[in-house]
């Protein structure tokens, strides 16, 4: 069992297969669902259910459901209430949420390069000046704190 500290420094016990820090982010974000989730909220501004149930990727309820929840227990991102309509949720990504934004590019630019992909316009403008694309994201993520 690893002991991982959060950002007020509190310790909370989670179970792992082993210490390596790539198992540690595969137990993190689990599958494809949990990477498109954080690739609307980086890229479309996704922020609610409903929006991530629109994705074209098509994700089910009970599995949209689980990974918002299993993300948020990770501190990738958080929730707060809706200012019109207290009943519902909206989802933030949270520092460290935001900080997978270079890994998730380079995912984008490493299938682009071998294997036949859509949105070609963004993997021009990952590849043209990835540092520009990556400080846009950012800023866009700061702006909706």
């Amino acid at each position: 069992m690893a002991r991982n500290r959060d950002k007020t420094g509190s310790q909370r016990s989670v179970e792992r297969r082993s210490e390596c820090p790539l198992n540690a982010s595969v137990e993190m974000l689990g599958d494809r669902w949990s990477l498109l989730i954080i690739r609307d909220m980086m890229l479309r501004g996704a922020s609610t259910y409903k929006e991530f149930l629109e994705g074209y990727e098509g994700v089910a309820t009970n599995i949209l459901a689980d990974r918002l929840r299993k993300l948020a227990a990770h501190g990738i991102i958080t929730t707060q209430p809706d200012p019109s309509d207290g009943r519902k949720l909206i989802y933030l990504l949270t520092e460290k949420g935001i900080d997978l934004a270079p890994v998730l590019t380079e995912m984008v630019l490493w299938a682009a390069a071998h294997e036949k992909t859509g949105n070609q316009a963004l993997v021009r403008q990952m590849r043209e000046d990835k540092s520009k694309f990556l400080a846009e994201v950012r800023q866009r993520w700061a702006s909706c704190r």
